[in-house]
């Protein structure tokens, strides 16, 4: 499946809960459970409506406290003090999925990295004032719960409203779009279409940051389904929307290579540094999360001189911590970085006698390649090594036992 969202009004995350939902209603009460599970305070009650503006239908989501109708309130109305670490034990210690658990997190992370680089402040001692009331806790937990439920789900979006003007916070009267949110759009394309006010919210632009989604790129697949979000704001001239766009991909997979992703490529040269140091640097790299490959290449560079050329693949969420990476274990002082698309076979990983193979499933059928490190040290030298790699290979693709399924290879 792949995901496009068209952000025609902004993207907060009350939109992208209800664009989504409005787009796969059998989600509703999954969602509601999870913000539910999540801590929702007693006599709280968290609401996916129908709704009709400008002409269009879609849906509302709302959180509604107890002994009041439909909480209409702007999400800077309360001013509620929440440090990250608080919000993630709470999370932490709920009936959550793990998956779901695990994504809230991270989105809240994103928020909080976001908010201490502006503000000079550790993550971990971040205070969260506009996404603090229930109503983005409801939105983060239910965005988390929608994409997970919908798995290995691809994304893109549109170009981005930024806005303009001022827009009152607890940290006073900031520009729009907010410091903090403005960091999390960092690559995200951009335009302006003339209409002020806060466009993208700090939660908005925390649910896109996790979906890194591949920016404007739509898949040629078969739209299945579209659902409609609207905001709180009323816009001049312009529904205030974002809307969802669902793609079957499976049967454009079927012809293609390989299942098709996205991955950041991370690449500089280096000239000053040692070949002890560098290889030690470049095995840090290769152990840091998220990171899929690392390479090198001896190229000649300026005034002759003999440079690694080193080549990164990481996922698209981290590459900014990638890169802070590289420049702690290496020399280099700047480097060029890119996202781009790639096709992966299936591939698994089994057990075979004692040894790891990795199994391929290619147009030509599988291929299996074991695991040298599990067959190193066979006694009797490099035949007898050869026979018990051909033996395992073999018995792995007639019936090896999985043992876990890869999916991280470049």
């Amino acid at each position: 499946m792949h995901v496009h969202l068209d952000a025609l009004g902004g993207v907060a995350g009350d939109m992208f809960l209800a664009a989504m939902l409005d787009a796969r209603p059998d989600l509703v009460d999954g969602a509601l459970k999870a913000i539910r599970a999540a801590g929702l305070p007693k006599g709280w009650t968290a609401e996916a409506v129908d709704h009709h503006a400008d002409g269009l239908a879609g849906r509302r989501f709302h959180v509604v406290p107890p002994a009041h109708g439909v909480h209409h309130h702007h999400p800077h109305e309360h001013h509620h003090h929440v440090a990250f670490r608080d919000i993630r034990a709470m999370i932490e210690k709920s009936r959550l999925d793990g998956g779901v658990k695990a994504r809230a997190i991270a989105i809240f992370r994103l928020l909080a990295e976001a908010e201490g680089a502006v503000h000079g402040q550790d993550p971990e001692e971040v205070h969260f004032h506009e996404v603090a009331d229930w109503d983005s806790l409801a939105d983060i937990v239910g965005a988390a719960f929608v994409i997970e439920a919908l798995g290995g789900a691809t994304w893109s979006v549109s170009a981005l409203p930024m806005g303009s003007g001022r827009v009152k916070t607890a940290h006073g009267i900031l520009p729009v779009p907010a410091p903090a949110t403005a960091r999390l759009l960092e690559g995200f394309e951009t335009l302006d279409d003339g209409i002020a006010g806060e466009r993208i919210t700090p939660t908005g632009a925390a649910i896109l940051k996790a979906l890194a989604p591949a920016r404007r790129r739509l898949p040629e697949a078969t739209l299945t389904a579209s659902g409609t979000g609207f905001g709180t704001r009323a816009l001049p001239g312009l529904p205030n929307i974002l809307r969802a766009l669902l793609f079957d991909t499976d049967a454009a997979a079927q012809n293609a290579p390989g299942r098709e992703s996205e991955v950041a490529v991370i690449a500089f040269e280096v000239d000053d540094q040692t070949p002890e140091d560098l290889a030690a640097g470049l095995d840090k790299l290769r152990a840091e999360a998220d990171v899929l490959d690392v390479t090198q290449a001896a190229v000649f560079g300026k005034k002759g001189r003999l440079m690694a050329a080193v080549h990164i693949l990481c996922r698209a969420p981290a590459v900014e911590r990638v890169a802070a990476a590289c420049f702690a274990e290496t020399t280099t002082i700047g480097l060029r970085w890119h996202l781009a698309r790639r096709f992966e076979l299936d591939r698994r990983a089994v057990t075979a006698g004692g040894v790891r193979v990795k199994v391929v499933s290619r147009p030509g059928g599988a291929t299996a390649k074991a695991e040298m490190d599990d067959i190193r040290d066979v006694p009797g030298g490099r035949v007898a090594r050869a026979a018990v790699r051909v033996a395992a290979e073999g018995d792995a693709l007639r019936n090896g036992k999985t043992s876990k399924r890869k999916t991280d290879d470049a």
